[in-house]
């Protein structure tokens, strides 16, 4: 590429993308959603079925916010590492809360609240550890656990008819199943990575010249 003739100003450098933008802001919406919708799932009990449209409603809107911020993001440019973190936690922050309200309540096994969460909160802490090395965004398969993940708490979050109940019990097992397989493959993700990150890279060099 050639330099600009006499006179002419160098093409300026690409500016930061702020934090301060609006698929962030649909981030730190869920994270304040998530209040309300344990409010509406609790009242009487959970036993009643306004407030429980009214929690499914709520948990819906909050979920959606995740498949928003992420189209902003990508389309206006707007991906932070601020994001990248922030927006896993949110959800963690959503479904985990989604979960223990329905064992709370005695419509969900603990276990499978269990089994979701030290996943889910695994994962969350490995992202933070490997950080150093690089961010690991979301997968297809990610994407698809997280998705029927919102589907089967939904269906339980509805007052539906004890005919449908399971169907709401299977989409529920492929949720963790796919929770599982994924976690597994984020596992192999870390150690990938800070095994060829630059930073990884630079210290086996480091060690091979002394």
């Amino acid at each position: 590429m050639t330099a600009p003739g006499p006179g002419v100003p160098e093409p300026a450098a690409a500016s930061p993308v702020s934090n301060w933008n609006v698929a962030n802001a649909l981030t730190a919406v869920r994270l304040l959603l998530v209040p309300l919708f344990v409010w509406l799932l609790l009242v009487d009990g959970g036993d009643n079925p306004r407030y429980r449209l009214l929690a499914a409603l709520a948990f819906a809107i909050a979920a959606l916010t995740d498949r928003v911020d992420g189209e902003l993001a990508r389309r206006r440019g707007l991906v932070t590492d601020v994001g990248k973190i922030a927006d896993p936690i949110a959800d963690k922050a959503l479904i985990g809360t989604a979960l223990v309200g329905l064992s709370l309540l005695g419509e969900l096994a603990w276990w499978v609240t269990v089994v979701v969460l030290v996943r889910e909160i695994g994962i969350t802490l490995l992202r933070l550890v490997v950080i150093r090395h690089g961010v690991m965004p979301a997968g297809r398969g990610g994407k698809a656990k997280t998705a029927f993940q919102v589907l089967a708490i939904v269906l339980y979050l509805l007052p539906l008819p004890s005919g449908l109940e399971p169907v709401a019990q299977v989409v529920m097992g492929i949720a963790v199943v796919l929770t599982v397989l994924t976690g597994i493959d984020y596992l192999v993700k870390a150690w990938r990575l800070t095994r060829n990150s630059p930073r990884a890279q630079a210290r086996r060099a480091a060690k091979d010249a002394v």
